[in-house]
């Protein structure tokens, strides 16, 4: 069972190198194609856009270079591959939940919306945590809102918008109390857990080493699927809660661009996040695996991303 297991997984990798191949052959870019990233130099999403850039350049000899597109998270850089020429020679690389809800909040002051792209793929999921001290009297959403209530509020540190809305759906559906305090992110979050300054809070990762050292434990995945680390802890919806976080870094291009385009760059990019280079940024960069959701995968998840944006913006 083993060999043919590994006889299987060889012809597919074939069969997608030789779909790549035929790809490259129908069409490839008219010069430079440019990787453009929404972020600045340095952080996680420029770090795999880099990465990701370079190995589709060693895979396909294509001319390809990345460069930083700041504004907006993502915003400035998505403006401008709306209203470029859709030759499929510039695609961009963002986080959807930047763009969704300015879409969500602002559409009639955007230059596009969810068709103005054409979709490739998608690098990772980043995998948002509700976590708290081991020791908190809790460990469950459900007894976080009873442990609320019996005292008065219980403090939540967050650093995104998203990461409270989220926990505003709880206290709209349950009117437990929680009391929220603003972080610069998931660093100063979990040195306010330690310190018990607040008593939950969020992270994307660095968290899973106390975790794996027993100061923290995991109440919830704010996503819209379990962690790969956390199998068995549920997620909001699955815990009465219709409502996630659910942060992709993703990859389209202009609406109009040529299909034959399209499919050559969906494949290529695919090609290039298989890689074992590519897998390892994004452990290293995200504290997650690589998920490529392809064009289609893509696209569904932003347009139920906006619907669950909506959702964490009703009052």
């Amino acid at each position: 069972m083993k060999f043919r297991t590994k006889i299987a997984s060889m012809v597919a990798g074939v069969a997608m190198t030789i779909s790549g191949a035929a790809y490259a052959q129908d069409w490839e870019p008219n010069g430079v194609l440019t990787v453009e990233i929404g972020f600045g130099a340095g952080g996680s999403t420029d770090t795999m856009g880099r990465v990701i850039a370079n190995v589709m350049k060693e895979q396909t000899g294509w001319n390809i270079i990345a460069e930083n597109k700041t504004g907006g998270g993502g915003l400035a850089m998505f403006t401008g591959i709306s209203q470029r020429p859709a030759t499929g020679n510039v695609i961009g690389l963002g986080v959807n939940m930047p763009i969704l809800i300015n879409l969500n909040r602002r559409a009639d002051q955007l230059p596009f919306d969810l068709d103005s792209f054409a979709y490739l793929g998608t690098a990772a999921r980043a995998q948002l945590a509700l976590i708290a001290r081991a020791d908190a009297p809790f460990d469950t959403i459900d007894e976080m809102v009873a442990h609320s209530k019996a005292n008065d509020g219980l403090a939540i540190g967050f650093g995104a918008a998203p990461q409270r809305l989220l926990m505003e759906v709880v206290n709209r559906q349950t009117d437990a109390g929680f009391r929220f305090v603003t972080t610069e992110g998931e660093a100063e979050t979990q040195k306010l857990l330690l310190g018990g300054q607040v008593l939950a809070g969020f992270s994307a990762g660095t968290h899973i080493q106390y975790l794996e050292s027993g100061d923290f434990k995991m109440i919830a995945s704010a996503n819209n699927a379990r962690h790969t680390y956390a199998p068995d802890t549920p997620t909001f919806r699955e815990s009465g809660y219709d409502a996630y976080v659910d942060p992709f870094f993703y990859f389209a291009t202009a609406a109009d661009t040529d299909p034959v385009a399209v499919a050559a760059l969906t494949e290529a990019l695919a090609n290039a996040i298989a890689s074992d280079e590519v897998a390892e940024v994004v452990r290293n960069a995200a504290t997650t695996e690589t998920l490529n959701l392809g064009s289609d995968g893509t696209r569904q998840m932003m347009v139920d991303g906006l619907a669950n944006i909506g959702v964490l913006y009703s009052e």
